[in-house]
């Protein structure tokens, strides 16, 4: 059931502007390097000037029918591309080079998972309507030119998909959730770094309201947000004006607007176009683009394993839980990491080694703001590491003295550490049963204190033991003999 806010339901679809990861534009030659000086990654190509013309580039299109076999989509074998007719200081053109009628990627889904109201995970597929490819505009800068706009045309000509759903989200968290879902994709399949910061993943979020059963409502689009909470708190922001205006008998007027996070509030940019008013017609410079069944058939042979399918193999191949799963392939690299470390520690050691992933490393990647990819610990050590904890020659106690020297980048396997620092486990009975015995001695009252029935004693003489034995005696081992040598004393 969906949720409704003051009675009303809200109506979201998303259109994500995704860079292609492309050494040179769409339709030329010149890089696509970020953060070059302004207007020194602009060609005469992408400046529109007389004689010259667009030549599309192969490597974008293979990249979008990547993504749309990514989410077993439609393929169009043949697709157009057209002009869209806009005036912006930025678009050298007067006109923005695009696909409309016939686009490379046709309907496909993804599927997400949300929170029901009772709190537990949910499935919902959420279907993609298209993807198109089309040229970036440049960029105006409003900043350091004493109040004039500077125009930087590099990002003219990048290429870009956009990837449009249709209106099948029903709240903020949905939304965020597909966002998410499509940035992991796009990274998983290697055709865009993702890079929300530089631009290279942005998001426009159409947003409405509507009764139960009604028609759906006024879309007004939310225009170019470029972080996961902004796009929360945007459709936020904007659903609660739209209430406040209906239920104060005003009409929501078709718009494009701006989401201000300082007052949490959206404003009018300009009223918003219809595809009529962009006046598409087909680029007469460009050829139809065909691709055939077989090209078609060697990209999907060339994809990796889809997260999906990634997921449901980490569960079925090592008994992990769904949550467990989810959280490991939410990267490819991720991914990766995990299945390495399994392989050089022992596949029955799968689940261990998930939860020294999931819990020490990535809270300590967090901690220090990296990525998986920055980790100073790689798979084998970790998986060294696990191996030696399983075999019972560290504890886990021990371990994570082992795991902090690896996290420093001292680059040495487990088996380095714990012989140079001596942190072998102590697994002789013998010598345990001396300390043991010593300890008892030396703690009359607590043996006196566990005998009267009070179990803390016995957790207190434990510690006793670890203590004398530095961390290295076998937690296990202390257990069961001090429990023998007490029912004797």
């Amino acid at each position: 059931m969906t949720a409704l806010i003051d009675g009303y339901e809200v109506v979201i679809g998303l259109e994500i502007h995704c860079q292609l990861s492309t050494q040179s534009k769409l339709f030329s030659a010149a890089p696509t390097i970020f953060g070059a000086a302004p207007n020194t990654q602009a060609s005469l190509v992408d400046l529109a000037m007389p004689g010259t013309l667009p030549v599309l580039n192969r490597e974008a299109v293979d990249k979008a029918i990547r993504f749309g076999l990514g989410i077993d989509a439609e393929i169009g074998q043949e697709s157009v591309f057209a002009r869209k007719n806009y005036f912006y200081p930025d678009l050298p053109k007067g006109y923005q080079i695009s696909q409309f009628e016939l686009p490379i990627v046709g309907g496909g889904h993804i599927d997400i998972v949300v929170q029901d109201a009772a709190g537990k995970n949910e499935t919902r597929r959420i279907g993609v309507t298209r993807a198109h490819l089309e040229e970036d505009a440049g960029k105006s800068l409003h900043e350091d030119f004493a109040g004039q706009t500077g125009i930087d045309l590099n990002r003219a000509g990048t290429p870009l998909l956009e990837i449009v759903s249709e209106p099948d989200m029903r709240s903020s968290a949905e939304a965020v959730a597909y966002v998410r879902q499509i940035h992991s994709l796009v990274r998983w399949l290697g055709i865009s770094d993702g890079n929300m910061a530089e631009g290279s993943f942005r998001c426009d979020c159409n947003v409405s309201i509507r009764k139960p059963g009604e028609p759906f409502g006024t879309r007004c689009e939310l225009k170019n947000i470029n972080s996961f909470r902004f796009i929360e708190k945007a459709i936020e922001a904007e659903v609660e004006r739209q209430i406040d205006l209906v239920e104060g008998g005003g009409k929501v007027v078709q718009a494009t607007r701006l989401y201000d996070p300082v007052k949490h509030e959206t404003r009018a940019m300009r009223t918003k176009e219809d595809a009529n008013d962009y006046r598409y017609f087909p680029d007469p410079d460009l050829l139809t683009v065909q691709v055939t069944a077989e090209q078609i058939e060697q990209i999907r042979a060339s994809l990796p394993e889809l997260p999906r399918k990634r997921l449901a193999r980490f569960m079925q191949d090592y008994a992990l839980a769904e949550y467990d799963a989810r959280v490991l392939t939410g990267s490819r690299e991720l991914a990766d990491f995990y299945e390495q470390a399994v392989q050089a520690a022992d596949i029955q050691q799968a689940k261990l080694v998930a939860n020294w992933v999931m819990g020490d490393l990535l809270g300590a990647l967090n901690k220090s703001e990296q990525d998986i990819t920055d980790s100073p610990v790689t798979p084998q050590q970790l998986g060294g590491l696990v191996a030696r904890i399983a075999d019972q020659t560290i504890s886990g106690k021990i371990a994570k003295t082992v795991f902090s020297d690896m996290l420093s980048g001292s680059g040495q396997s487990a088996d380095q550490i714990i012989a140079d620092k001596g942190l072998k486990q102590e697994t002789d009975s013998g010598a345990i049963e001396a300390i043991i015995r010593d300890v008892l001695a030396a703690n009359p009252k607590m043996v006196e204190e566990y005998q009267a029935g009070k179990e803390k004693a016995f957790n207190g003489l434990v510690g006793q033991v670890m203590k004398a034995s530095k961390g290295k005696a076998n937690p296990a081992q202390v257990n069961e003999l001090m429990k023998q040598l007490l029912a004797q004393s």
